[in-house]
């Protein structure tokens, strides 16, 4: 500990702190603190290199999902930040890459909606105590990325988990066509899955 105190500044050590309890499963809270202190930053990093605002927004939550799914390979050799932007960097380099692909998948509807809800959906019938405990702690924490979304994606989501609406009902409240709320709930879907997965010692 004192070799890391000499090498780091204390923002640094603050952050291995924090990823310390994340990846610990002791403070679901860790994630959201790390996302709110560097999440401008990632942001106009990509943005510098995408140079598209949706697509910046997006491959910021992507990085972080990365970060995040992966926490538990992190070493302390170097910054949390290092690391981060390496891995924010590289993401916005293979979009770069995919960008015609990647267009061209999300103007189209997925051909499986029904298997992509199974990611996220909480069902409610015959639960136990211990079920229902489960599922209060994992709402508890799908708020906390949700909340860190782009607002479009936001609204979508709370509307259609929370709120429990249909399609024709987010329609006509978002006043978009059906097809454009499937295409747009199918990518915060996949943001926010990235954000969730892999994490069950916080459900």
């Amino acid at each position: 500990m004192e070799e890391l105190n000499r090498q780091f500044s204390d923002k640094a050590l603050r952050d291995f702190k924090l990823i310390d309890l994340a990846a610990a499963g002791k403070d679901q809270t860790a994630y959201a603190t790390l996302m709110d202190r560097y999440k401008n930053s990632v942001y106009h990093t990509i943005l510098k290199m995408v140079r598209n605002v949706d697509d910046a927004e997006d491959l910021t939550i992507e990085s972080f999902a990365k970060a995040f799914k992966n926490l538990d390979q992190f070493k302390k050799d170097f910054t949390f930040s290092t690391w981060l932007f390496r891995i924010a960097t590289n993401s916005a380099i293979d979009f770069l890459k995919k960008k015609k692909l990647d267009t061209l998948s999300l103007s189209n509807p997925s051909a499986d909606e029904s298997r992509e809800q199974a990611d996220i959906d909480v069902q409610d019938k015959n639960l136990t105590p211990d079920q229902e405990a489960i599922k209060d702690q994992k709402i508890k924490l799908v708020r906390i990325f949700v909340d860190k979304l782009p607002p479009k994606y936001q609204r979508l989501l709370k509307l259609r988990y929370f709120e429990e609406c249909s399609y024709e009902e987010i329609a006509k409240e978002v006043e978009v066509p059906i097809g454009t709320v499937k295409v747009q709930l199918h990518r915060a879907k996949n943001l926010l899955y990235q954000l969730v997965k892999d994490k069950k010692s916080h459900i």
